[in-house]
């Protein structure tokens, strides 16, 4: 709703004879500027006053009626159900995630497993289908190995056994091949640094996305080989690699 403040202040027309304007909402322009576009010229416009704000006394000293504020409903029950489908418009939540919100939010906590039990009934609550969906998003978006992956969706509260199946899904072929990907994009931007550095830069940043540090350490030295380094020398930083 349009603050009063936001209209533009009334300028008294300087030709008193001028015809008055026509009644609110009889076709004139608002003068608002909602992002729609700038607000139209009020010239010729007469002395008709903005709208209201809520609450105003209105001419004839009626006031307004305020709509009521939504509330959330009263049976313990009925509000598990408004929260947890409000919280699942647009995205997955984990069962976790649902019965923490509804603890933040002092539901008892037998409404809160009886709501929880009837989503999961109809498939709005499902984690090895969320557990799923995640690690195929997170392991091609951002990389992520199995292990970074299955750290994730720990904290999310799913099973260990889902999880397992899950990262299982990523196999091991599948990981390698994203790790050399990975440094392939990074290893142009290491040109010029010292081996050791370079090296450390590389290797970390598989670290950080999960991957086993023989994994790790295998792909940054043939990608170093592939790129022209000597072997021999390699093998000073990568005994037995």
């Amino acid at each position: 709703m349009t603050r009063r403040t936001d209209w533009p202040e009334y300028t008294p027309s300087p030709d008193p004879s001028s015809a008055s304007a026509p009644p609110w909402g009889a076709g004139t322009s608002t003068g608002s500027q909602d992002g729609d576009g700038p607000a139209p010229s009020r010239a010729g416009a007469g002395p008709s006053r903005s709208p209201s704000t809520p609450g105003e006394q209105q001419p004839g000293g009626s006031r307004p009626s305020r709509e009521p504020r939504s509330q959330e409903p009263q049976d313990p029950v009925e509000r598990a159900r408004a929260i947890c489908l409000r919280l699942l418009t647009g995205t997955p939540r984990t069962r976790r995630q649902l019965a923490d919100a509804l603890r933040k939010r002092d539901v008892p906590e037998e409404a809160a497993e009886e709501i929880l039990a009837r989503l999961e009934g109809v498939g709005l609550i499902d984690d090895g289908a969320f557990a799923a969906a995640w690690v195929e998003s997170r392991h091609h978006s951002r990389g992520l190995a199995r292990r970074a992956l299955a750290r994730e969706l720990r904290t999310k509260g799913v099973d260990a056994t889902v999880i397992d199946e899950a990262v299982g899904e990523l196999d091991a072929e599948q990981e390698e091949e994203t790790a050399r990907a990975l440094v392939e994009r990074k290893l142009r931007a290491t040109r010029g640094l010292e081996r050791d550095k370079r090296l450390r830069r590389l290797a970390g940043m598989l670290a950080r996305k999960g991957y086993p540090e023989g994994l790790a350490l295998r792909v940054v030295r043939q990608a170093l080989e592939e790129e022209g380094e000597d072997p021999e020398e390699l093998e000073e930083h990568f005994p037995g690699i």
